[in-house]
């Protein structure tokens, strides 16, 4: 019996790490620029997902669209996203693994303090690059909400806020509603 270890060969590294990420049971992980990080909301946090997806329902409904926080695939880079929320049309959220940030209508990220610089910079640029049409941004340290529009390859070009905690965020169309924020 040998002693030495195997090796393996990976053609496609990007591949290979997204795929033993989804293999991990019991957990939420994602991937950040090539960094693998377990996802553990607490209840605070996951109460601020929730009252924006209460919000969302009536709209949810009339556009056919599902919310939830399915994973998120960037194609060609080493990032693999489980957000806090993402509004995704019906169809896609049937039998779907992960889709793409451009597939969905809005993603919601809800900072802690653990990865709130992450939220605020990397996912920021990462999802307008990848055509995220519409992220929303609930930063719980500064205590307040952003919404960034318009995605391009370098960014997004519109920005709404920071609001401060408590103040209505106004969200464009295909939404037209005010999310209140005097819970978060």
């Amino acid at each position: 019996m040998s002693t030495q270890p195997h090796e393996y060969a990976v053609a496609d590294p990007e591949t290979a790490l997204k795929y033993a990420i989804q293999h991990i049971q019991g957990d939420r992980v994602q991937i950040v620029e090539g960094v693998i990080e377990q996802t553990v909301p607490t209840w605070d946090h996951e109460n601020v997902a929730d009252l924006i997806r209460e919000q969302l329902g009536p709209s949810l409904r009339a556009l056919g669209c599902r919310a939830g926080s399915g994973n998120l695939d960037l194609p060609g880079s080493s990032n693999w996203y489980v957000p806090d929320l993402a509004v995704v049309p019906k169809e896609l959220a049937k039998g779907a693994g992960a889709l793409l940030p451009d597939q969905t209508l809005l993603v919601v990220e809800v900072t802690s303090e653990s990865n709130g610089d992450t939220d605020r910079t990397v996912k920021r640029r990462r999802y307008a690059e990848y055509g995220a049409p519409l992220y929303l941004l609930i930063d719980r340290q500064e205590r307040a909400c952003t919404l960034f529009a318009q995605p391009g390859r370098l960014g997004y070009t519109k920005q709404d806020g920071p609001h401060p905690f408590g103040t209505p965020v106004p969200l464009p169309e295909p939404f037209e509603l005010t999310i209140d924020t005097t819970e978060f």
